[in-house]
């Protein structure tokens, strides 16, 4: 093996353990503040130590993991303020992303944010609604075609899912989230592109306060 395969074979593998790390803690599998061995998953996946501290970097930039002195490697809690910086991130940057990729917005992606909402609408099951709900989010941005500000958003997403399933039996979520993408997409088929950012940012900030809230309210 050359050493540029070996190097593609290691970031295969630390992707592949953050994926399944993240998964679990998305969740709830792992809960806020359970201890992530590097040992443990190392011995898991069959890996040295080098993918597996790779992969904790990642889901600590993603802030799904914390280290902390003493302590070693945990599962970040879920904190209010957290929800609120996440959603004000993620309405910025995803109202940057509609209105940059605006001009090229086609039918075909209006027609997928079309299926993502019937997708949700069809199901009632919280790991189909949020997979469906982001597939909403990415037809409308993605043709912006900025993959750097597309991955930060996707990485915010993430973190975002961990909050709502932290809370869905408790917030009436769905009819609501989907009432507003209708209005989002019906303003972009219009070819309003200011009501429809409005509408956007409107949705993910209201939807981060009632989360956060939420969370305030839990014992």
């Amino acid at each position: 093996m050359s050493f540029q395969d070996e190097n593609e074979a290691g970031a295969s593998l630390t992707s592949r353990i953050a994926r399944s790390l993240s998964q679990r803690i998305l969740t709830g599998a792992l809960a806020p503040g359970a201890a992530v061995r590097q040992d443990h998953v190392a011995a898991e996946f069959g890996a040295s130590h080098v993918p597996v501290r790779e992969a904790f970097r990642t889901l600590e930039a993603q802030g799904l993991l914390v280290s902390e002195p003493r302590r070693g490697v945990r599962v970040a809690p879920l904190q209010p303020e957290l929800v609120l910086e996440v959603t004000a991130m993620r309405a910025a940057l995803e109202v940057l992303a509609l209105r940059r990729g605006f001009p090229r917005l086609a039918a075909a992606d209006l027609e997928e944010a079309a299926a993502a909402i019937a997708e949700s609408e069809a199901s009632a099951a919280v790991l189909v609604w949020e997979a469906a709900n982001r597939r909403f989010h990415r037809a409308i941005t993605a043709p912006c075609g900025m993959q750097r500000l597309l991955a930060t958003i996707a990485d915010l997403q993430r973190t975002s899912a961990r909050f709502l399933f932290a809370t869905w039996q408790e917030l009436d979520w769905q009819p609501r989230s989907e009432a507003e993408h209708r209005q989002i997409l019906a303003e972009l088929q219009a070819g309003r592109i200011e009501p429809a950012a409005l509408a956007l940012e409107t949705h993910i900030l209201e939807a981060g306060e009632a989360l956060a809230a939420r969370l305030l309210a839990s014992p």
